[in-house]
């Protein structure tokens, strides 16, 4: 009870209104042990004797706060503890009342369940995840004192005077261990999540009205509420609650947070890593508290002239492209408008205020998402030497860290921190275009697609609720900034100090198998994105599927990762009368960097969406990024072989691209494959496969398509060894001279059969294409022998040209049509097969 007098205190010091609360409750929610025993009453505890005595009355204060500290935190983990027992205490009967809501005889609907559990789930993960953050860096701590102590008693300073030792340095490696414990962005990571409280809190008084009422109402949820027991700690023992005093628990917890900011940043010294985080953390904590005292739907408003309130939806920082360049800025998403500040003065953990950019009403606003555009050649090798030094940076660090040097690492990690920071300006090419109804326009850079999806998502439901546009007072709203915004700095790798060993580091493989759930056939393409250090391609896509309902890909994409830990997929359907792309879908995983050597199967589902790929993880010392631009291998006149392993696919993305789009619009237009496109354009497509794959995909979709099916045609044309091997031209010419067609047929498919995989998966995909094509003769007048004849020559040649090409003709021509005949031709694989998969995921 006292605590909370203590919070009551501290919310009136910093001039919070608050509403006094029901003495019945209090007594309820205060009246066990454990509360009593706060972490945050710092004099309560004792503090330990340190290992080697009177050293202490020498020690300066820096040396002695952390040795407090050290206590402190022990003590916030035994009620991070204690308040997850609460809450798994209050989850304990959501499954039997969901159980019963769909009985005659109901304990809770449907409705009221939803109510009682309102967020408890989300605040159980995330002060979990923050639990086992926590304990994990105390243990690390506790270990490396222990290390340290076990030196001073097994000998090693055996006969030596206490001011020898500290002359030795002993006991300012311990103090050095302690300096070296950061916490600070386990707390910047909770109160920057603190948004979920602000859910319960506006539920939490329908919720004690449903308890209560079905309290007084129904005897079976009165003997549940009357009788919730929850283990107190450690020592296994239960304490009992009611339901009510359980549902008080988390806006208890919401007030302790800042309370225990204070305390750990008074016993954290200056100078300590932790401190410019923990004053970010407390100014966050204390902005969040301060708006308690208003009603629910004013905890990220501001006031409009009319009455009306305008809430904060979204923040974030993002680049804007503007005349003079890039610029980082922070943007902020209200219910009626997008701000647009920078940060003046100030820095981290200390005042700041914003300068007003620019804004835009979101009525009649126009958003359209532009692509991806090419970096400059000069912009793209700053960029690969900008990656390289990152690259260095971050492994001197991992050095250092190693030996104990903490100035120098810190020297180091604020390098990485400016590289990192000049990459993030610098590297984003994915354009979100603005466009208001006064003629003005901005346009975002994101160099996620993920990431522009967040934005784009709320944007576009604002506008549709919009009706009007209310003027708004700038000032006040972009002084309002700092107490609202909830994204405190750009997201830096660098800055991101957790445990190591729960990312990845290495090589990390998806197949992205297929997705089901679409309304209507489309062709669909998958990006994937996995987060960490940006030394290497982060980001990649699949070819674009067939118009389908259930697209399929097959295809492998490998990252080289560093410090990943989630990886992103944005499902993007190409529908035929719509001209832009649109995102029907996106979804995270977490990585665990448990999955190694076998494919796991994941299943991820999107809303109406469900996505499957495998994932597998090796992990590795990553080789140092090149510095040069990387220009990427051509794919004309290269032996298929080569093409296909650089591709890491059995068919490589031309042919599949090109006889996709031929299906897609071409399978009914007169002549396919027979009538020539222009060779200027055939030509400058064959340049892009050559030279940006990506680019080359998009200009098949809005090539004529006479153009696409020249180009495949022309790379068959242009192999330096034919797609059937030449060595193979002999046996297929026997074979052909057989006069028992069962034996024909065994014989033509037996060589078949000797290709290499990649030539002949490739001819067999061609093959079922053609037979395809050829199943609509009536309208596109090409016949199997039409076909046989435009592609005999091209995929069959003999070992050494002859004078005479009519017999040679024949060959090829009758080969490719006996196989266009047959009706026991194999199905084709289009990438290479994976390990076993004997683990599958569902996500939601």
């Amino acid at each position: 009870m006292e605590l909370f007098e203590e919070a009551l205190d501290y919310l009136k010091d910093e001039n919070v209104a608050v509403e006094p609360v029901t003495p019945g409750l209090l007594e309820e929610v205060f009246t066990d042990d454990g509360f009593l025993q706060s972490p945050m009453r710092t004099e309560s505890f004792s503090l330990p004797e340190v290992g080697i005595r009177h050293v202490s009355k020498a020690r300066n204060t820096s040396e002695d706060m952390l040795e407090r500290r050290l206590v402190v935190l022990r003590g916030i983990l035994n009620s991070e503890e204690l308040y997850l027992n609460e809450l798994e205490t209050m989850l304990i009967p959501m499954k039997p009342l969901k159980a019963t809501a769909g009985t005659s005889q109901p304990v809770l609907s449907c409705e009221e369940i939803q109510t009682v559990f309102f967020q408890v789930p989300e605040l159980l993960a995330l002060h979990r995840d923050f639990y086992q953050g926590l304990k994990a860096r105390l243990e690390g701590a506790m270990e490396l004192n222990e290390g340290l102590g076990s030196e001073l008693h097994q000998g090693a300073f055996q006969g030596v005077s206490t001011e020898e030792v500290q002359e030795q340095g002993l006991v300012a490696e311990q103090g050095k261990s302690h300096h070296l414990l950061t916490v600070g962005d386990l707390f910047q990571k909770l109160v920057s999540q603190l948004a979920t409280y602000r859910g319960y809190i506006d539920n939490y008084e329908s919720a004690v009205e449903v308890v209560r009422r079905c309290t007084q109402s129904d005897p079976r949820f009165r003997t549940l509420a009357e009788s919730m027991r929850a283990r107190k700690g450690s020592d296994s023992s239960k304490s009992e609650y009611t339901f009510e005093a359980l549902l008080y628990k988390p806006l208890d917890r919401v007030t302790k947070t800042t309370l225990v900011l204070h305390d750990l940043l008074s016993h954290t010294p200056p100078e300590h890593h932790d401190a410019p985080l923990l004053q970010e953390a407390l100014r966050i904590s204390s902005s969040f508290l301060s708006g308690l005292n208003e009603t629910s739907q004013c905890k990220k408003a501001v006031t409009l002239s009319k009455g009306m309130r305008r809430q904060l939806m979204h923040d974030g920082f993002v680049v804007c492209l503007c005349e003079n360049g890039r610029s980082l800025r922070h943007l902020f998403l209200y219910t009626d408008l997008l701000l647009c500040v920078k940060l003046k003065g100030g820095s981290l953990g200390r005042h700041c205020q914003y300068r007003y950019c620019w804004h835009m009403p979101l009525f009649g606003l126009r958003v359209r998402w532009a692509g991806e555009e090419e970096h400059l050649p000069d912009t793209q090798q700053r960029i690969s030497c900008m990656k390289a030094k990152m690259y260095q940076l971050r492994q001197a660090v991992r050095q250092q860290r190693r030996g104990l040097h903490s100035r120098f690492v810190d020297r180091i990690h604020k390098k990485l921190q400016e590289c990192e920071l000049w990459l993030l300006t610098h590297s984003p090419n994915l354009s979100l275009d603005l466009h208001s109804t006064s003629g003005k326009s901005h346009t975002l850079l994101m160099s996620s697609l993920y990431e522009l999806e967040e934005w784009r998502e709320p944007i576009d439901r604002l506008i549709r609720e919009n009706t009007e546009t209310v003027p708004p007072d700038l000032l006040t709203l972009t002084n309002s900034c700092v107490k609202l915004r909830m994204t405190q700095q750009p997201h830096l790798e660098s800055l991101q100090s957790g445990n190591a060993d729960q990312s990845l580091c290495g090589t990390l493989s998806v197949v992205v198998h297929s997705a089901c759930g679409l309304q209507e056939p489309a062709c669909m393409w998958v990006r994937v994105e996995v987060d960490g250090f940006d030394f290497f391609s982060i980001r990649e896509q699949t070819h674009s599927s067939l118009s389908s309902l259930e697209p399929q890909w097959n295809q492998e994409i490998s990252f080289q990762v560093d410090g990943a830990k989630n990886l992103r997929v944005v499902c993007i359907t190409q529908l035929e009368n719509c001209p832009e792309d649109m995102v029907v879908g996106r979804g995270s995983v977490k990585l665990d960097p448990a999955i190694t050597k076998k494919w796991k199967k994941l299943h991820l589902s999107m809303a109406q969406l469900d996505l499957t790929l495998s994932v597998k993880y090796l992990p590795h010392p990553l080789d140092p990024p090149s510095s040069t631009l990387t220009q990427q291998l051509p794919v004309f006149c290269v032996p298929i072989g080569v093409v296909a392993q650089q591709e890491g696919v059995l068919v490589p993305h031309v042919v599949r691209s090109c006889v996709k789009e031929v299906e897609r619009r071409g399978l009914e237009e007169e002549g396919i494959y027979r009538t020539s496109g222009s060779a200027k354009e055939i030509q400058l497509l064959k340049h892009s496969f050559n030279t940006n794959l990506r680019e080359a995909l998009k200009g098949v979709r809005s090539a004529e398509i006479n153009v696409v099916s020249g180009t495949l045609k022309l790379y068959f044309r242009d192999l330096p060894e034919p797609l059937v091997p030449a060595d193979l031209y002999q046996s297929l010419k026997k074979a052909l001279d057989l006069p028992d067609l069962a034996s024909k047929q065994s014989a033509l498919l037996h060589v078949l059969e000797l290709c290499p995989n990649a030539n002949r998966n490739t001819l067999l995909y061609l093959l079922h294409h053609l037979r395809r094509v050829s199943e609509k003769v009536e309208v596109n007048k090409m016949s199997v022998m039409n076909l046989a004849t435009v592609f005999g020559p091209s995929l069959l040649r003999p070992p050494a040209p002859r004078l005479d090409i009519s017999e040679e003709v024949v060959v090829q021509v009758q080969v490719v049509y006996f196989y266009l005949q047959c009706n026991d031709l194999p199905t084709p694989l289009t990438s290479l097969p994976l390990d076993t998969e004997d683990e599958q995921d569902t996500i939601m």
